[in-house]
């Protein structure tokens, strides 16, 4: 039987893939000559930048915002280097303030100082005392903690910069690589009025290798744990163990406040982390029974040794607060005093990657509200600066009126007074804290 039923026809596409044919004759190719660009004028300086003082950056956009991004930076100074002070001048060639900068981090300016009066190093110590000047002779914490925020970053004018203060250490932690460079020079000052005498010092890995911080330039004295008091009551820190700086001292003024409804009270405080709203409610505000429930292990170690301190009778309970929630209220139990006071869940502004985190919350809340008897109070927190106060209370509401109770708000609060926010950063503040009656 032929073939050739089976053969493909000859045509001309196959002529390269089959030997023994003629190849057809290349196409010729035409080149097209392109006109030659020429060289790129080199970049002149601003106009009028020759009797600025350097190092100099100059702004590419009006904001007066401390975080100078780097689509919001325009020319810099020959000399400029990582970590320098720099005069800061405005897009129209103004002086603008100072700032510390840094061409390879995520912010790349920081600004210290806004105004067209020059400023050098003694800025720093400026801010310093402002600081302490707010915490010891305004707002006289001494008086009645040895716990408190000594520096609180765009708050105090000091961006990259966060100092506690826990009895005779200081807790530091360091986000810019500027302040880094004059640690010593910044700490100096704050041991000698606050009479302190170790410290702390905490940086990120991930900021410390944006910001190109050599973490071994400053060691931490060898301080495992010390104790504090606040309102009376006693706590141990453990740095090794603990959260951030430590301790939280950002909800010092909302554990006393807590105190005046727990009365005889039977109180819950779920995500107790060392037991700071539970022994609040036991010592100072005689609760009848007071339960703490964390996840974390050592939280709860931690939360046990500071009810020992205090001779305080806690239950505590190292589950997940979501499953002894639902358990809760599977048994029918409830509380007359709820605490949420859970760890960040949003982590950005973008509504898509915090669904999950909103779900957490409002999930939380719901939970919260059904285990608190009718009339009870429901205390809940959130630590996530990317959530605004008005996104949170719309969640709580929503989360409440699905399982078909209704709040009655009597306050809104967030950090203490040590805690403050600069008018051109107010998305620092972060802790929002809602009490509402459930009915």
């Amino acid at each position: 039987m032929a073939c050739c039923a089976y053969a493909r026809p000859v045509n001309e596409s196959n002529y390269s893939r089959r030997p023994g044919y003629d190849r057809p004759a290349p196409r010729p190719v035409r080149f097209h000559a392109q006109p030659l660009r020429p060289p790129a004028p080199p970049k002149l300086p601003p106009a009028g930048s020759e009797n600025w003082p350097k190092p100099w950056v100059q702004m590419r956009t009006f904001s007066y915002q401390p975080s100078v991004y780097p689509a919001m930076l325009g020319d810099v100074s020959d000399g400029a280097k990582p970590g320098d002070l720099v005069h800061v001048f405005d897009k129209n060639g103004r002086p603008f303030g100072a700032g510390l900068y840094n061409p390879g981090a995520r912010v790349p300016l920081r600004v210290i100082h806004h105004g067209d009066e020059p400023v050098d190093e003694s800025v720093f110590t400026i801010l310093l005392h402002r600081a302490l000047d707010l915490r010891l002779a305004v707002l006289d914490l001494s008086a009645t903690t040895d716990a408190f925020r000594v520096i609180n970053s765009d708050g105090d004018g000091l961006s990259g910069l966060i100092v506690d203060r826990f009895a005779d250490v200081l807790s530091v932690q360091v986000h810019s690589l500027g302040i880094w460079k004059r640690l010593p020079e910044l700490l100096a000052p704050l041991h000698a009025r606050l009479g302190t005498t170790r410290t702390v010092i905490e940086v990120d890995p991930a900021i410390a290798g944006s910001e190109r911080m050599h973490v071994e330039e400053h060691q931490s004295d060898p301080v495992r744990t010390v104790k504090i008091r606040e309102h009376g009551i006693r706590y141990e820190v453990d740095f090794a163990a603990g959260h951030k700086t430590g301790f939280f001292c950002d909800q010092r003024e909302n554990r006393r406040r807590l105190a005046q409804w727990t009365k005889g009270k039977r109180v819950l405080d779920l995500c107790c982390y060392t037991g700071g709203f539970a022994l609040a409610a036991k010592m100072t505000g005689t609760a009848a029974e007071v339960t703490g429930v964390d996840l974390d292990e050592k939280a709860i170690v931690s939360a046990k040794r500071n009810a020992n301190l205090n001779q305080a009778r806690v239950e505590w309970v190292h589950c997940d607060a979501y499953s002894y929630a639902r358990q809760m209220r599977k048994d029918g139990k409830k509380f007359d005093v709820v605490v949420l006071d859970p760890p960040k869940l949003i982590f950005s502004r973008d509504e898509v990657e915090n669904q999950e985190g909103m779900e957490k919350y409002e999930d939380l809340n719901s939970l919260g509200v059904v285990i608190t008897e009718p009339g009870g109070l429901l205390v809940t927190c959130s630590c996530s600066g990317q959530l605004s106060a008005e996104d949170f209370e719309r969640m709580t509401i929503r989360a409440a009126h699905r399982v078909g109770r209704k709040l009655q708000f009597v306050d809104r609060t967030g950090a203490g007074e040590d805690h403050p926010v600069m008018s051109n950063c107010p998305e620092s503040r972060y802790l929002k804290v809602l009490w509402a009656r459930v009915f």
